[in-house]
């Protein structure tokens, strides 16, 4: 039989495969750091090995820290621990390890599903390759090798493939009320904002269905077929996991419109899609040094929300694949009306691209396709923008990498960003040899490395050292505590802290390091 050559769209898919999974070998030689969601994950997995109930955090309650009380995860979904623990048990590797695994299978899932979505959507292999590669070239999709962040990357993992399902269903009939039922469970298993996307998702399939019926009555029949199985698996949700607890969306703060409220949605195309609040370390959120101030941020925002609005017009006008276009149409509206809603009424979902990765996603093949069909001028500016992306990314990798290269391991095997070896060292020596103690810390993902005794996250002190006391205080007594606490903290943020467990007094200090400061009272 002849060799085949292979062909461009394969070469780019083995070249980006061969790129995950080097990524893969250096994370799991060196496994990445935790975002602090995926650590309350990790917490409630600890506690279920040890006995402990489905999805049950079991903390000190602070009313008397002697005895426990337990809650519910229900904030977070449960697959940014279960999986990684699947790949534990499967390879007897540690968490930092089985992170790795998780981050670098999924990615290679996303891949193969959003190429799959975008030919299924009638694009051609080059076209859709190309917008693979383009999304590789974003930093979302680097992220997971620096910092594991649980849902983020398990629902890349799906997402094409849902997809994949939504385009490839053309009639009713059981396979369309097996792929809801199942879809909307396992979405929600990888991360829980997957429900707004299901919903989109059902919007399309009915939209989708029933065009060409003759009466309204051959609507409602299709939207029968559709709403009563996915009423079935969010009923399954809400009432085996959502109504255990609180989510995200739950409660809000009241009614505030600003500025952000309805523009930061629609500017998720040019947002998410290149990368725009990533690399500015987020137009309204930051968990970093701020680069823009707010004046500035808020021009920006408008004309992302504009540019995107245009750009998703662009792409519904001129692009001859139908259902790909109707796809972006109910998707991108959805996205908007479900955020801007949340946003409005001051859910707990922050300002971040990341919740609407989706949408950049989405309108890749879209831009990818236009920038083909553009001349020459249009053509190099878009590559250009690529590029700059793709090394803006890689150094935000190489740099991510190389700091978590010498940062503090525990038994957790993963980087932990928030103490030096010297003092993890410390602090893990005194968890085997102390009985019935408290250690407290800052961050939730030092809490991981703690393995005979209990603890106590409490939220950082922001600089203001304005807190909700009652929110912090934690009551009684119960064997030794160990206060960790940043060199920084020394002063009035220590005393606050110290006070915080009023039953402890006497409080001795060891300076761990020179950036860390244990504080112990018996």
């Amino acid at each position: 039989m002849p060799f085949k050559k292979p062909g461009t769209h394969q070469i780019i898919l083995a070249v980006l495969a061969t790129i995950v999974i080097i990524l893969g070998v250096m994370i799991f030689i060196y496994p990445a750091s935790i975002f602090p969601d995926s650590c309350w994950g990790f917490q409630v997995l600890r506690k279920m090995q040890m006995g402990g109930g489905f999805n049950m955090a079991v903390k000190p309650d602070p009313s008397d820290i002697a005895k426990n009380y337990t809650e519910f995860l229900s904030w977070w979904s449960p697959g940014q621990y279960l999986v990684p623990y699947f790949f534990q048990s499967l390879f007897g590797i540690n968490i930092g390890q089985s992170s790795a695994v998780t981050s670098t299978f999924f990615t290679l899932l996303g891949i193969a599903g959003f190429y799959s979505f975008f030919r299924k959507a009638g694009f051609t292999p080059v076209i859709a390759a190309v917008s693979v590669a383009v999304i590789a070239c974003q930093q979302a999709f680097v992220v997971p090798y620096i910092f594991y962040n649980g849902g983020e990357v398990l629902i890349f993992g799906f997402a094409g493939w849902f997809l994949y399902g939504c385009a490839a269903i053309d009639k009713t009939g059981w396979k369309l009320v097996v792929f809801l039922l199942l879809s909307g469970c396992f979405g929600f298993f990888c991360k829980s904002s997957f429900l707004w996307m299901f919903g989109a998702g059902c919007i399309y399939l009915w939209l989708k269905l029933s065009m060409g019926q003759p009466d309204i009555w051959g609507w409602i029949k299709k939207g029968f077929w559709i709403g009563i199985p996915a009423i079935l698996s969010l009923a399954t949700i809400y009432v085996f996991y959502l109504s255990k607890g609180q989510n995200p969306a739950s409660e809000g703060l009241g009614i505030k419109l600003t500025w952000e409220t309805f523009s930061f949605p629609l500017a998720s195309p040019v947002l998410a899609g290149f990368s725009v609040d990533d690399i500015v370390n987020g137009l309204i959120y930051h968990d970093d040094a701020v680069m823009i101030n707010r004046f500035w941020s808020i021009i920006t925002l408008q004309l992302s929300a504009i540019l995107s609005i245009l750009l998703v017009i662009n792409i519904v006008r001129r692009i001859p694949a139908k259902n790909y276009t109707l796809t972006v149409i109910v998707f991108y509206s959805v996205s908007v009306a479900f955020f801007s809603y949340n946003f409005l009424r001051q859910a707990n979902i922050s300002y971040e691209a990341r919740h609407l990765r989706l949408i950049g996603l989405l309108i890749t093949p879209g831009v990818v396709y236009l920038a083909s069909k553009s001349n020459l001028t249009m053509r190099a500016a878009f590559s250009f923008i690529c590029l700059a992306t793709a090394f803006l990314s890689f150094t935000y990798f190489v740099l991510g990498f190389q700091q978590n290269k010498i940062t503090a391991r525990g038994s957790s095997g993963l980087a932990q960003i928030f103490i030096d070896q010297a003092s993890l060292n410390y602090i893990t020596d005194l968890d085997r040899k102390t009985n019935n103690a408290i250690f407290v810390f800052v961050s939730p993902d030092l809490g991981l490395e703690i393995n005979h005794n209990r603890i106590v996250t409490l939220d950082p002190i922001d600089d203001d050292i304005a807190i909700d006391y009652d929110s912090y205080v934690h009551h009684g007594h119960a064997g030794p505590i160990f206060i960790l606490l940043p060199a920084s903290y020394m002063g009035p943020k220590s005393n606050i802290i110290r006070k915080c467990f009023p039953d402890y007094t006497g409080f001795k200090m060891e300076m761990l390091s020179n950036d860390y400061v244990l504080y112990s009272a018996k």
